[in-house]
């Protein structure tokens, strides 16, 4: 900063102020954080493998190659994301569990049924194309509705959260957001794919998202439209008005550019990233997110009929966007999209109708 007489004056440092709620609830939230990634890496050390791999192979492309030059190395909330790796093993075992659940009654596994014999009628050699294209297709779709559905976007939201896309962000992410590939997974399976083939490329879809969120100024221009790159996935990550609710797809752009979602501009680069809601920015407060609101499980003891019937209504409201999503017109602008997905009774019917 210039005083005016051509003196550079120093900008003082941020004060340091007490975190939100006080200490002694800071300090709770932080044992409790590194009790579950004690717990984490006592049952297995993979998360603490994919932070040193991910480091050794991503941390020097980033410092030589930097998307985002002034994005320091040790920028804010790093020790979170760092910290959500270790807690990998044990929020996957937990997300599994809810996976088998969200797999089951995602009904996925019909259409996989009524396409076996179509599929085992296919030659073994482009069994591995159908295999990628489908597990895309039906990935993109309920990453889609995960975006655009409040209650399952609230679950979603703590994988977006982070303002910094670099090789530790892709870790965040709650438990049962993982249950995103179960449908996928279970419409491989019912389609007559091996449990090994499914598996297999639900574990390179993961590992491939943590590389994709790199800070490293890859543009692959020529491939944008071809296969899933580093550009593609920080758009889906931006949080500009314009980027909102697009590129859905995990391997294959081809899907975003067939439903009207597929947004690269080439004049601009994404730069902001980030959820425009107010998120906790402890592990604890984050898991416990998308749970505020849901009505104690005691209750269906006590009510188990209207429990029940309360339970057919969300999932009826629930289905119902999922299919004003999957109709509304191509390249709709978001404040459109969202009044037509969530908010029908206040759509404006009329084309050109001002919000």
């Amino acid at each position: 900063m210039d005083s005016g007489d051509g003196e550079a004056m120093e900008v003082p440092s941020a004060p340091r102020l007490p975190p939100v709620g006080g200490w002694p609830r800071a300090i709770v939230l932080r044992v409790l954080a590194l009790l579950l990634a004690g717990l984490g890496l006592y049952q297995s050390k993979d998360g603490l493998g994919a932070v040193v791999v991910l480091f050794i192979l991503v941390v020097p492309f980033e410092r030589l190659f930097p998307r985002h030059a002034h994005q320091k190395f040790r920028r804010p909330h790093l020790s979170l994301d760092i910290g959500y790796a270790f807690v990998s093993p044990l929020l996957q075992t937990i997300g599994l569990i809810a996976a088998v659940f969200v797999g089951v009654l995602s009904f996925a596994w019909v259409p996989g049924l009524l396409l076996r014999p179509l599929i085992q009628s296919i030659p073994e050699p482009y069994l591995l194309i159908v295999g990628v294209a489908l597990f895309d297709l039906a990935g993109y779709w309920t990453h889609r509705w995960y975006h655009e559905v409040p209650q399952l976007w609230r679950f979603h939201a703590v994988h977006h959260s982070p303002e910094h896309m670099d090789w530790a962000s892709g870790f965040r992410a709650h438990p049962f957001d993982g249950t995103l590939i179960a449908p996928a997974f279970f419409f491989l399976l019912a389609a007559g794919f091996s449990p090994e083939f499914s598996g297999t490329i639900a574990i390179v879809q993961i590992v491939l998202g943590l590389f994709l969120h790199a800070n490293v100024r890859l543009r692959l221009r020529p491939l944008h439209r071809l296969i899933m790159t580093p550009e593609f996935h920080h758009w889906h990550h931006s949080s500009e008005k314009d980027a909102i609710w697009s590129n859905y797809s995990t391997f294959l752009p081809l899907w975003d550019m067939i439903f009207g979602t597929y947004y690269m501009p080439k004049d601009k680069r994404p730069t902001v990233y980030g959820v425009d809601e107010v998120m906790p920015m402890t592990m604890v407060e984050q898991l416990r997110y998308p749970l505020v609101g849901i009505s104690n499980p005691l209750r269906w003891l006590r009510h188990p009929f209207r429990s029940l019937k309360a339970m057919f209504k969300g999932l009826r409201g629930i289905l119902g966007m999922m299919k004003r999503s999957a109709f509304r017109p191509r390249h709709e602008p978001f404040e459109r999209a969202v009044l037509r997905v969530q908010k029908p009774l206040e759509f404006a019917p009329e084309k050109n109708q001002p919000l």
